[in-house]
């Protein structure tokens, strides 16, 4: 069975030593190693090149969360990246998205869901995310609409390929060909700028054109077709 190798960087130590032992109770994991600030975060990925680093927000040394993610990618590009926070503010997910972080989850998140979340992460290119529900007076201002904006016909097409369907899913799901579902992604890419799937979903999500994440972890991944 593969084992996939995990950094946790986190500034509490109960919290810390918590994950470490969680994670080496779960069959196919390992803690390479365990760091309380960015730049040990930094160091651990670039020595261990760790399959996940799951990375606190609010510890010394991350005052910029958007530069320690790009010293971890330069350091280890094949690390996946998982944010694990108490902020639940829509911006800083927003702002993080756009870099490539394969999960965004709240402290609130159960065990199951973490390790759920570990193992997409692992196994394949997907974004789980989990945000706490927020009261509507906290709710920020709707981002401002992309420059170019999708069409009613390709805000669905993007909302099920966020839901997890294949090319072939989401034609039977509107009752179109694939070939037409392709058209639509073709031209989704290019009014959004993005080179795959995921980054797809992430643009259009961090635009405000589909519905931004809500309490229950949501993965999303490429599927095949």
């Amino acid at each position: 069975m593969t084992t996939y190798s995990i950094v946790i960087a986190d500034d509490h130590t109960l919290l810390r030593d918590a994950l470490a032992e969680l994670i080496r109770g779960v069959g196919g994991f390992d803690v390479a190693a365990a760091v309380g600030d960015a730049p040990g975060a930094v160091a651990m990925a670039a020595e261990h090149r760790p399959d996940v680093l799951l990375m606190d927000i609010e510890m010394p040394g991350n005052e910029d969360p958007g530069r320690t993610v790009r010293a971890v990618q330069a350091a280890s590009p094949d690390t996946k990246i998982m944010v694990l926070t108490m902020h639940d503010d829509p911006r800083l997910l927003q702002s993080l998205l756009p870099l490539g972080i394969r999960g965004y989850l709240h402290k609130t998140a159960t065990h199951h869901s973490l390790v759920a979340a570990l193992r997409d992460a692992c196994s394949q290119d997907g974004l789980t995310v989990s945000l706490p529900p927020r009261p509507k007076a906290e709710v920020p201002p709707e981002p401002e609409p992309a420059r170019h904006t999708l069409s009613p016909r390709e805000v669905e097409v993007v909302t099920l390929v966020a839901a997890g369907l294949s090319n072939r899913g989401a034609a039977t799901q509107l009752g179109l060909t694939e070939g037409t579902i392709k058209r639509h992604l073709r031209n989704i890419f290019a009014k959004l700028g993005a080179v795959s799937r995921v980054d797809a979903v992430n643009k259009a999500v961090v635009a405000g054109l589909i519905a931004p994440p809500s309490a229950a972890p949501r993965r999303l991944r490429p599927p095949l077709g």
